[in-house]
């Protein structure tokens, strides 16, 4: 049982800013997340795009924005579990929440905030009759562990960052990466594209391109996938390959928290938003893309705010009469859970003669 302050589901940019705010207030979090690093959609769907209406950044990188709140958060060492999908919750006697994932991981907590966005995220699977027959079996829908693929054979279909990216990393670690897209072009960051194009003319990635995987052969294990050449209607070939990688990006789904007994309206979860982002149930909060009230706009700003309230009412939770006093980062500095302190430098205290 891995036990916290604060369980927060959805390792996106409001859960990780989350975890900062409830650190200011001595709570310790634990996050869980389907996909395998966190980030949520800043990091699986669109990494290298610029986002342009985060305060004090002009401009910055999906994967930057991350990064950064990973490094924020990083002194008040936040637990993870990723990969996992939060499957059900429990209330207990004492009054905590048992969470426990579609893998049997359990977290306990007085307090469970729902950051998961617009949900799970589903793969959006190609139109092939037997893919299904495959999945675990060499068709994998998202990279998890590099090293699996270690001098295999890879095939990725795709034509977006993930397609991209992961091709170039896979050109390292695969005996063979093949990649292949319906379209000439490509729709990702442009040094992705040119990366590619390096390393298809150093024959390190074979690239097929208009064409679409469309069939699956093999018996216990992939064996090959059948190609369509998009501009011949009859031209169809095998590949041999050891695995088969479809990248058409991920399909966002409210997923089993549909059925933990909230409050759902359009797909989103009712909050109380004049007070603390709370939904119909005591001590569980819905903060960012996920909830729902008057007014709500979906941007990452929004959330960074709706987290900071959640924090302040979660602290009350926790620690019931007793009060808080804010202070302002400036003032009181701020210290982590693994020692370190940062503070302003202390006025140079000298008279004036």
């Amino acid at each position: 049982m891995i036990t916290t302050d604060i369980i927060i589901i959805g390792a996106g940019p409001t859960g990780l800013f989350a975890v900062f705010e409830a650190g200011l207030l001595k709570l310790k979090c634990h996050l869980i997340d389907a996909l395998p690093q966190p980030g949520g959609q800043c990091s699986e769907l669109y990494p290298k795009k610029p986002i342009y209406d985060i305060p004090g950044f002009p401009e910055i990188l999906a994967d930057d924005l991350t990064k950064n709140l990973l490094e924020q958060c990083k002194q008040f060492e936040p637990g993870f579990t990723l990969g996992e999908r939060a499957d059900t919750i429990e209330k207990q006697e004492d009054g905590t929440f048992i969470v426990t994932t579609n893998k049997g991981t359990k977290h306990q907590a007085p307090v469970v905030a729902i950051a998961s966005g617009l949900g799970s995220f589903e793969p959006r699977k190609p139109l092939i009759h037997n893919i299904t027959d495959f999945e675990d079996k060499g068709v994998e829908y998202m990279i998890k562990e590099p090293e699996l693929y270690r001098d295999k054979k890879v095939v990725i279909a795709g034509g977006g960052d993930s397609a991209l990216d992961w091709s170039i990393f896979l050109s390292d670690v695969a005996s063979e990466v093949t990649l292949i897209h319906r379209r000439n072009e490509f729709r990702g960051h442009l040094d992705s594209v040119e990366k590619v194009q390096e390393l298809k003319n150093k024959g390190k990635i074979n690239l097929i391109t208009p064409a679409e995987v469309v069939g699956i052969v093999g018996d216990d294990k992939v064996k090959a996938v059948v190609v369509k050449q998009a501009q011949h209607i009859e031209k169809e070939f095998e590949i041999e390959c050891d695995h088969f990688v479809p990248l058409f990006g991920l399909s966002p789904k409210l997923g089993p928290i549909a059925n933990w007994g909230l409050e759902i309206e359009k797909n989103a979860i009712k909050v109380n938003n004049a007070l603390d982002y709370q939904t119909n149930i005591p001590g569980i909060f819905a903060i960012g893309d996920g909830n729902t009230y008057p007014g709500k706009l979906k941007l990452i700003l929004c959330g960074f705010h709706e987290a900071t309230l959640m924090c302040q009412a979660a602290y009350q939770i926790i620690n019931p009469g007793k009060r808080y006093v804010l202070k302002y980062t400036t003032v009181a500095g701020v210290d982590g859970f693994d020692g370190t302190r940062k503070e302003a430098p202390k006025a140079v205290v000298k008279a004036i003669e």
